[in-house]
């Protein structure tokens, strides 16, 4: 899948791919509200004005608590192409983010993945 349906909504029921039962999508973010960065330079160096800097980190800090793992350029690759934030089953399971790539379909009321659970990046 190349993006978050449209039709995904918090506490949708989440199956892996062998239709076992996961957790429930927490939060989600279908679309990319990102500003535009400029590209790297010939000497490597990104040319971002302080504003657009600014905008991102501001992005970054709502999506993503201090307690969350996700290294950096997970978190701008989940703004830049959406992800759902999995809430886990099970007393000592890990919250997860899912990818559009991690995704199968919507069958009714349930996100199914094309993945297992071990799959996908601890929250």
């Amino acid at each position: 899948m190349e993006a978050i349906p449209n039709a995904i909504h918090e506490g949708m029921k989440v199956v892996d791919n062998a239709m076992q039962p996961i957790g429930t999508v927490e939060m989600f973010r279908s679309t990319d509200e990102v500003p535009d960065q400029p590209g790297i330079d010939a000497a490597g160096v990104s040319p971002v004005l302080e504003d657009e800097r600014n905008d991102l980190m501001a992005l970054l800090a709502d999506m993503f608590g201090p307690d969350d793992d996700l290294p950096r350029e997970m978190q701008e690759k989940a703004l830049r192409e959406g992800f759902v934030r999995l809430d886990a089953d099970g007393l000592f399971a890990a919250d997860r983010y899912i990818f559009p790539e991690h995704i199968d379909r919507v069958e009714g009321e349930r996100l199914v993945l094309r993945v297992g659970r071990d799959a996908l990046l601890k929250a």
